[in-house]
C-alpha cells in the first residue's frame, strides 16, 4: 500500500533515465515530483518536450541476449519491469538483429505513462541549482544537455570541472528519394532480428574510386567550427565520420562502410569495396538515416558530398546530422555504489551524466537510481546488483572499474562506456569446455561459448538479485505484463 503522507523523491531530467528512475520509484509506491525543463526551455539538439526524445540514432542496438552484452542488459532491464524497454518493444521498427524504435512513438508512449501514472507529479520548469535540502532524496539526470546553470553548481559542489564531449548526430533521408535501382535492402549476414525479415537496411554500393573521391570530399569538407571548443574529445563509439576518415583511408571501410556479409542484389558476381547502410527511422518506413553518419560537417557541405554516395543522388534529408555538447561529471570520484553523492548522501546521479554511454546504459542507471533511491525511502539497504549481471558491470564501471593513467599524472582518466563484455567478471576457471562430439574448438568458438556463458550467467544473477523466479519464462512474461499494462 502507498502512504500518501509520504515525501515524494525528486527527479530532475525527463529523458529516458529519468523517466525510467521516476517509472521505478512510483512502482515501488513512493510518490515522485519529475521536472523537466523542456516546455520551458528548450535545447540544442531535442526538437520536441517529450519525454524520452530520441536526438541521435533510433537503434537500441543488439537484442540479442544470448551473446551480446547489449542484449542482456535488455533482458535484464525487461525482467526489472523497465518503462522504456517495454515503450521500445511496443514502438519497434525492422532493424535486423538490432531493437529500433519509432522515435516519435516511443517518446509519446514514455510521456503517456509517466502522465498517467497517479504517483507521478510532472513539472514542467528548470532547476537551475542543486535541489533544496527540503528535498531530501533526489536524483539529478539531467543528461549530456545539462542547462549552464546547474552544470555551474554541480562544478561548485563536487569542486571540480566536468568533463565534456561532443555526440553528432546522423542525418534521416526520405525513402522515396532513394534508387533503389543502384541500392537494394539486406541484413548483414541476412540477419533476422527482432520484428525483422533480414532485408532489414538499405545498403548503396561503392566502387574502390568512389569510395576514394568520397573520402576525400569528406576530409575537406566544411565543418563546423568549434572556436574554444577545439580540442574536446569524442567518445569513440559515437566519432563523425569526417573524423574517422581523417584517421585513416581505410578507417571507414572498416567501420560503418565496411561491406562484408552484403552482396550486391543488382550485381552479384561484384564485390563492393565499400557500403553505406541507412535503417530504417519510422515505423512508416518513410524516413532512413545514416548508419554511422554523425557528423560536423556544415549543413551545405552535408547535402552535397553524402549526394555522392550511390543511390542518394537526388536524397532529399528530413534532418541534417548535427552536434550537441555532452557534459559528464567524474563518477568514480564523486558516486558511492548507490550513486549518491559522496559530498551530500540522499542526493544521486542517472544516465549520461554519469559517464555511461548509450541510451538503454542510461535508462538501466536510471533504473538502478530509481531502485535505490525508492529502497532508501522505505527504510531498506539494497545491495548492488551483482558485477556478474549487465547491471552490476555497468555500475561498476561508473563507480570505479575504470584504470587510473599513471602515465600522466593529474589527468583524468574515466571516459564514457557502452556496456560490452570486458566489463563483466571472468568465468570461473574450467567454465569453457569442448563440447561433446565437437570436432574443433578453437579460439572463435570459444569466444562464442564464452559470451554466451556470460550472459546466461547474468540474467540468472539479475533475476536472484530481483528476486524472481529463475525459470526461463519469467523475462518474457515480466515484459508481456508491463506492456499489457501500460496499454
Amino acid at each position: 500500500m502507498t502512504d500518501k503522507t509520504v515525501s515524494p523523491i525528486h527527479v530532475i531530467g525527463g529523458g529516458l533515465a529519468g523517466s525510467e528512475a521516476a517509472w521505478q520509484i512510483a512502482q515501488s509506491g513512493i510518490p515522485v515530483t519529475l521536472h523537466e525543463m523542456r516546455g520551458v526551455r528548450g535545447t540544442d539538439a531535442h526538437k520536441t518536450d517529450g519525454l524520452a526524445e530520441l536526438v541521435c540514432s533510433n537503434s537500441f542496438r543488439s537484442d540479442d541476449a544470448t551473446s551480446n552484452a547489449v542484449g542482456v542488459i535488455h533482458a535484464e532491464m525487461r525482467l526489472a519491469g523497465s518503462l522504456i524497454m517495454a515503450c521500445a518493444d511496443r514502438n519497434q521498427v525492422p532493424a535486423g538483429g538490432a531493437l529500433a524504435v519509432d522515435r516519435d512513438g516511443f517518446s509519446d508512449a514514455v510521456t503517456k505513462a509517466i502522465s498517467e501514472h497517479p504517483l507521478i507529479t510532472l513539472v514542467r520548469e528548470e532547476v537551475q541549482g542543486l535541489p533544496p535540502a527540503e528535498w531530501d532524496l533526489a536524483i539529478l539526470a539531467t543528461g549530456p544537455l545539462t542547462s549552464p546553470a546547474l552544470a555551474a553548481a554541480i562544478q561548485a559542489e563536487t569542486g571540480e570541472d566536468s568533463l565534456a564531449f561532443f555526440d553528432a548526430i546522423a542525418p534521416i533521408v526520405y525513402r522515396e528519394t532513394i534508387n533503389m535501382d543502384i541500392c537494394w535492402y539486406q541484413s548483414r549476414y541476412d540477419k533476422v532480428g527482432p520484428g525483422g525479415t533480414g532485408k532489414d537496411y538499405i545498403n548503396c554500393p561503392m566502387d574502390e574510386a568512389q569510395y576514394n573521391a568520397f573520402i576525400d570530399a569528406l576530409v575537406a569538407g566544411d565543418t563546423t567550427g568549434f572556436k574554444e571548443w577545439e580540442g574536446t574529445p569524442y567518445f569513440d563509439g559515437c566519432l563523425p565520420i569526417e573524423v574517422m576518415a581523417e584517421r585513416g583511408r581505410e578507417t571507414l571501410r572498416h567501420g560503418p562502410m565496411k561491406p562484408m556479409g552484403l552482396t550486391n542484389a543488382h550485381n552479384p558476381t561484384v564485390k563492393p569495396y565499400a557500403v553505406v547502410q541507412l535503417r530504417q527511422d519510422n515505423a512508416l518506413g518513410t524516413l532512413y538515416n545514416l548508419v554511422g553518419f554523425q557528423t560536423k560537417l556544415k549543413y551545405g557541405a552535408q547535402a552535397e558530398i553524402f549526394r555522392m554516395i550511390p543511390g542518394l543522388e537526388n536524397a532529399e534529408f528530413a534532418r541534417l546530422g548535427g552536434l550537441h555538447r555532452n557534459t559528464y561529471i567524474n563518477s568514480p570520484m564523486f558516486l558511492d555504489r548507490t550513486l549518491s553523492l559522496k559530498s551530500r548522501p540522499g542526493l544521486r546521479f542517472a544516465g549520461q551524466v554519469t559517464g555511461c554511454e548509450g541510451y538503454v546504459e542510461s535508462a538501466a542507471i536510471g533504473l538502478l537510481a530509481g531502485r535505490f533511491a525508492a529502497a532508501e525511502r522505505k527504510g531498506i539497504a539494497l545491495a548492488p546488483p551483482p558485477a556478474t549481471t549487465a547491471f552490476g558491470a555497468l555500475l561498476g564501471h561508473i563507480t570505479g572499474g575504470h584504470l587510473v593513467s599513471h602515465d600522466e599524472p593529474g589527468k583524468r582518466s574515466f571516459q564514457p562506456m557502452n556496456i560490452n563484455f570486458g566489463l563483466f567478471p571472468e568465468l570461473e576457471p574450467g567454465s569453457i569446455a569442448k563440447p561433446e562430439g565437437a570436432k574443433r574448438f578453437r579460439g572463435k568458438d570459444k569466444a562464442i561459448m564464452k559470451k554466451q556463458l556470460m550472459a546466461a550467467r547474468a540474467l540468472r544473477d539479475c533475476a536472484a538479485w530481483l528476486g524472481l523466479d529463475t525459470e526461463e519464462n519469467q523475462a518474457p512474461s515480466s515484459a508481456t505484463s508491463l506492456s499489457a499494462e501500460l496499454t
